[in-house]
């Protein structure tokens, strides 16, 4: 079965941008997304209207082009974060965490309306279904004489082969390595390199509690706080531009550490160190949720509960030598040379990634 000329592994932002560019270059393509949702990391709360980011959530227009003219193309509203009033700093339980003055960075922190599933789905409709297929997982990548054969299975499906005449990967680098079987082998600095690049998000875990009203706000606060006790370490205002209040914060337990601890446990933890910070009305969340990318086997790997992420370099060659050169295209976030980790490393790595689509 012959489905398109370009397969693209993975149905996340840099994938689905691939495939909305060469949608736009009457190049076809197919989308093959292990999960049962687009998106990749970009994860939203559940629920009817706004939602809330369980995964990425900021931008930076003022040195980040590519998302910035993205969601403009898209016709996507965006708001600055919300920063006015005083933050709160969390020093030890045996002293009420201070109130101090805030901060505002140089570069304005922007964030979508209603969410940046909203830019998922505003991709996801510009783009023929038929071309995108869920809850299919790679296990082989086989180059052939003729052409390139990708063995796929699902929940729902047998062993299936597919042909293509190039692969995008826009994973990953940690699971393209850990996951996929290639024939012939990659080679082994290669492979090597990709096993060193760190997935962003993976060790992360993230925690959002829904209000009925920004109280944090009519006191003065601007939602922020930083804490030396935790779980959460850094909290922010998650709010949307009019309605749907809300607060997240960054788990601060490691990964490894966050494996002995229930879902349940952690919520209660974190409901707890909002009323330490907030006061009472923090008690009483309309919803709260919690994201471990730790625990999501189609972000995270071993190794990356063992090295933090940074914002970096990959440790792959660009473009690929030898035999799967111009045959595997690596894309995705992580494999940025600028804006690695972020939304817009995303659409870096698939323009990148354009130049080399035969």
């Amino acid at each position: 079965m012959n489905s398109g000329k370009v397969a693209i592994i993975g149905g996340g932002l840099s994938g689905l941008y691939t495939a909305y560019r060469l949608s736009r270059r009457n190049i076809d393509y197919m989308v093959i997304e292990a999960r049962d949702r687009l998106g990749g990391r970009i994860f939203s709360t559940p629920g009817p209207g706004p939602r809330h980011d369980l995964g990425p959530a900021w931008m930076w227009p003022d040195f980040q082009p590519r998302i910035a003219a993205l969601v403009e193309e898209l016709e996507l509203t965006t708001f600055d974060q919300y920063n006015d009033g005083a933050m709160l700093i969390e020093r030890s339980l045996q002293e009420p965490a201070k109130r101090v003055r805030g901060f505002v960075s140089g570069n304005t922190s922007v964030r979508i309306d209603g969410g940046v599933e909203q830019l998922i789905e505003a991709l996801a409709q510009r783009l023929p279904p038929e071309r995108i297929v869920l809850d299919s997982r790679i296990s082989t990548v086989q180059s052939t004489a003729s052409g390139i054969a990708l063995q796929t299975f699902g929940p729902h499906q047998a062993l299936n082969e597919q042909r293509f005449s190039q692969v995008i990967s826009a994973i990953p680098l940690r699971l393209l390595a850990q996951d996929i079987v290639f024939e012939p082998v990659v080679d082994a600095q290669t492979r090597q390199g990709w096993m060193k690049t760190p997935t962003w998000m993976a060790p992360h875990a993230k925690y959002v509690a829904l209000y009925d009203q920004a109280f944090w706000r009519d006191e003065g606060l601007s939602g922020m706080a930083q804490s030396h006790v935790g779980p959460l370490v850094e909290i922010h205002d998650a709010s949307h531009a009019q309605v749907n209040a809300a607060l997240f914060g960054f788990v601060g337990i490691p990964a490894a550490a966050r494996k002995q601890l229930d879902e349940a446990s952690l919520l209660e933890a974190c409901r707890q160190q909002m009323v330490r910070l907030f006061g009472a009305k923090a008690g009483a969340p309309v919803a709260h949720y919690l994201k471990d990318w730790a625990a999501d086997g189609l972000t995270a790997t071993d190794a990356d509960m063992l090295n933090p992420p940074e914002h970096g370099r990959p440790h792959h060659p660009h473009p690929l030598q030898g035999h799967w050169s111009e045959r595997l295209i690596i894309s995705g976030t992580e494999a940025a040379l600028e804006h690695q980790g972020y939304m817009e490393g995303a659409l870096e790595a698939a323009d990148w990634a354009m130049r080399y689509v035969l």
